[in-house]
């Protein structure tokens, strides 16, 4: 049985590959479609995908990265792409692929990457075990939440430095605090240190304390933060503030753990952990001379990129059961429901404030229904539905005009003709709305339309529809 799958437009490429992979005595089969080859993923078992390109060229494939890599085998994917550009192998990679190689191929390379992409997929269910985690009230149970929860586990058996990154309200504390806790330092200090609030004449008195009459102030010894840390962790929240000119003392302490407090003559040290966080983009700071490219390379050790809000959507239920549980706590009420319609708006609202911005919602919402049992739309705030409002009727097409009668006897069609005419229409204008809505993302448009994935595949083949109309 084949448990690679080649997905390619040129068929006599698909042939030679296929003969290749026969002489290393691997099994192939090959679709000439990505549409087809969804199709086949979702009824096969295949460990492996050589994704490479659509004959048409209407489809980018590394737009389907996601898609493919959700299949219930969830295989390794390789791209194999005629694309020469660095930026497609770069995004290949970002979006999950096991390795980027351009046409023409290097056969032996090729080779010896499917090998080790099928030996990692086999051994991949025994390194990934459930991990019994401390979530520290992180919710949710999607896919993208996991492999955040994944890497956690991971940190969390380490003392590596982490750095987190992600939009502002994201929660880069929470899944600090959930390191720390499933550490094997959780039972000492985690420190916060407040990158963007720290004064600047003051920060190296509060990182690294001071000793008394080190300045003017300074009536009494102060323990610094990073001492405080001392057998536990630091949390530098929003590193991307740090001013440059501490950068260069604090790349020195993370390299020796240990340094001098204002105004001291020896040095102590701290046996600290380090996880960093920041909405910023570091890397393109670096470039711009804004953050030292040492201190940089100190901090990714282990990277964990928190998914936007408007990403998490299938978490989206439990989060607000959540928050409306913890909010009715707080007040001392009992715990409230909520209308279906409820969760629809907060689906299409696009979350720029992220978790922060929804449990801010759902504390007013809960304020505002008073002594009602169940929260509606409502009871959320006019901007949120303002909002919403809008996206909705701006993302509506333009309804055509109805079909003009038929007056010409001699092309008075049969009646299946014109249903099946008009028929092919409707479907194809459902099909446009429900990509809209959607925004191409076919496990929502299941939800809406109450349609299999295959039969959504194969009605968007069918009518001529692209995934992201």
């Amino acid at each position: 049985m084949s448990n690679i799958l080649i997905i390619d437009g040129d068929v006599a490429f698909c042939q030679v590959l296929m003969a290749e992979m026969a002489k290393n005595n691997l099994h192939a089969a090959h679709s000439t479609t990505l549409s087809k080859g969804l199709a086949m993923l979702h009824v096969g078992e295949f460990s492996l995908v050589l994704l490479g390109d659509e004959a048409s060229g209407k489809n980018n494939s590394l737009d389907f990265l996601s898609t493919l890599r959700e299949v219930p085998s969830r295989p390794e994917i390789i791209v194999i792409s005629k694309n020469r550009d660095p930026d497609a192998a770069e995004a290949a990679i970002r979006g999950g692929a096991w390795n980027f190689m351009p046409k023409p191929v290097n056969m032996q390379r090729l080779m010896v990457l499917a090998q080790r992409a099928l030996e990692y997929h086999r051994e991949r269910p025994a390194k990934c075990a459930p991990v019994s985690l401390r979530r520290e009230g992180i919710v949710g149970n999607s896919r993208l939440l996991n492999s955040c929860l994944d890497i956690v586990a991971q940190a969390a058996s380490t003392d590596v430095n982490v750095l987190i990154t992600g939009e502002t309200g994201t929660g880069k504390e929470l899944f600090a605090r959930a390191i720390h806790a499933n550490s094997s330092r959780a039972n000492k200090p985690f420190v916060v240190v407040d990158c963007a609030a720290l004064p600047e004449t003051l920060v190296e008195s509060m990182l690294f304390g001071h000793e008394r009459g080190a300045f003017t102030s300074a009536e009494n010894r102060s323990v610094g933060l990073i001492k405080q840390a001392d057998g536990g962790t630091l949390f530098l929240d929003e590193v991307g503030e740090l001013p440059v000119s501490t950068q260069k003392v604090f790349l020195r302490v993370l390299e020796g753990r240990s340094f001098r407090p204002v105004g001291g003559a020896k040095e102590i040290s701290s046996n600290f952990r380090l996880v960093a966080a920041t909405n910023r983009d570091l890397e393109a700071m670096v470039r711009a001379d804004t953050f030292r490219r040492d201190l940089f390379y100190r901090l990714r050790g282990i990277r964990l990129e928190l998914s936007p809000l408007r990403d998490l959507l299938d978490d989206l239920n439990d989060l607000i059961c959540h928050f409306v549980r913890r909010a009715c706590k707080r007040l001392g009420i009992d715990n409230k429901g909520f209308a279906p319609d409820l969760l629809d708006t907060l689906l299409q609202y696009e979350w720029p404030g992220n978790i922060r911005e929804l449990i801010n919602a759902l504390d007013q919402a809960v304020v505002r229904a008073g002594t009602e049992p169940i929260l509606y739309p409502q009871h959320l705030s006019r901007n949120i539905r303002a909002n919403v409002a809008r996206l909705q009727v701006a993302e509506l097409p333009v309804l055509e005009e109805r079909t003009p009668p038929i007056t010409d006897k001699d092309t008075f069609p049969t009646l299946r003709e014109y249903r099946e005419k008009h028929m092919a229409e409707l479907e194809t204008w459902y099909l446009k709305n429900l990509m809209l809505i959607s925004k191409g993302d076919i496990p929502t448009a299941c939800r809406l339309s109450g349609l299999s994935r295959p039969r959504i595949y194969a009605l968007l083949k069918e009518r001529d529809v692209e995934k992201n109309a």
